[in-house]
C-alpha cells in the first residue's frame, strides 16, 4: 500500500475554506493525504477545529492561541484550551508561541501566553506546536527557561538559520517544512533541510497560507504538500517515497498518535 502524507499542520477553518472545505478535504486521500492535524489560533476558533476533527476520522485537532490573536483575550481563556485538550482527536497545545513581525506588537502579552500554554501542556501531557517569527532569541530563551523539551514539539515553519535549528533539534524538537521550501530565496531552510536528520522533519502546509510553487500566492491546501515532499526529496537525494514514510512515522511519533486506531 503507498504511503500517505500527514500534513501536520493546516488551518481548514478558516473561513477560505468555507465554500468547498467538505469536497476539498474529502478528495485528500486521492492526492495522497491520509492525515490532518488543524491547528487553531483563536478562542473564537476552537469549537469549528473540534468539530472538523469530529466529522473527519482522518482529521487531528491542536488547541491554543496565536501569538498574534491575543488582543482581547482574558486569563479565563486558558479553561477554553484545558477544556478542548479534554476532546478526542486533539493531540497538541498550538499554535503558540511569539511573532514580532509587526511594530505594536504586544511582547509582555506575548510571553506570558506563551509561558502559560507551554505550562499547560506540560501538565497535560501534550506536545506544542510553536510559532516563532523575528523573535529567534526571545523564543529560544522561553522554550529553555520552560523547560518546553519535557513537553517536545515542533517549530512550526521553522524560519531561522541553522544555528538555531541545531539547537532545536538538539533539544528533540522536530522542525515544520512547507512551502516556502520550494521558494527561490529560501537559502536558509534549504541549508536547514540539507543538515538536518530525516527523522526530525515534519511536513506542513499552513493551509490555506504559504502555498509552495508553482501555486505560490494561491490559497493553499494540503494536496500541495507533495511539492514540499519533492524538493525535500531533492535536497536529500532520496526517494519521495523515503520522505513521506518518514515525516509521516515522525509526525505520528510527535503528536503520540496510532492513525490505524
Amino acid at each position: 500500500m503507498k504511503d500517505l502524507i500527514f500534513d501536520s499542520h493546516a488551518h481548514y477553518d478558516d473561513s477560505a475554506f468555507d465554500e468547498d472545505r467538505d469536497e476539498l478535504l474529502t478528495g485528500l486521500r486521492e492526492n495522497g493525504v491520509g492525515y490532518v492535524v488543524d491547528v487553531s489560533a483563536r478562542p473564537e476558533d476552537l469549537p469549528k477545529v473540534l468539530e472538523l476533527s469530529r466529522k473527519y476520522d482522518f482529521m487531528y485537532a491542536a488547541a491554543g492561541f496565536h501569538p498574534t490573536e491575543l488582543e482581547g483575550t482574558v486569563p479565563e481563556d486558558m479553561a477554553k484550551i484545558e477544556e478542548a485538550l479534554l476532546s478526542p482527536g486533539v493531540v497538541a497545545v498550538g499554535e503558540i508561541g511569539l511573532d514580532y513581525h509587526y511594530e505594536d506588537t504586544d511582547r509582555p502579552l506575548q510571553k506570558e501566553w506563551f509561558t502559560a500554554q507551554i505550562d499547560l501542556a506540560k501538565r497535560k501531557n501534550f506536545p506544542i506546536i510553536v510559532h516563532s517569527r523575528d523573535a529567534a532569541a526571545d523564543t529560544l530563551d522561553i522554550v529553555r527557561a520552560e523547560n518546553a523539551r519535557d513537553a517536545g514539539g515542533v517549530i512550526h515553519c521553522f524560519s531561522y538559520e541553522k544555528e538555531i535549528a541545531r539547537q532545536y533539534l538538539d533539544m528533540g524538537f522536530y522542525l515544520g517544512i512547507g512551502g516556502v521550501l520550494t521558494f527561490k530565496n529560501a537559502r536558509k531552510l534549504k541549508e536547514v533541510v540539507a543538515y538536518m536528520p530525516l527523522d526530525l522533519l515534519v511536513l506542513e502546509t499552513d493551509c490555506p497560507y504559504l502555498a509552495p510553487v508553482p501555486h505560490r500566492g494561491e490559497r493553499n491546501n494540503s494536496a500541495y504538500i507533495k511539492y514540499v515532499v519533492s524538493a525535500v526529496a531533492q535536497i536529500k537525494n532520496i526517494s519521495e517515497e523515503d520522505v513521506i514514510r518518514a515525516a509521516t512515522a515522525n509526525t505520528c511519533r510527535m503528536y503520540r498518535i496510532d492513525p490505524g486506531a
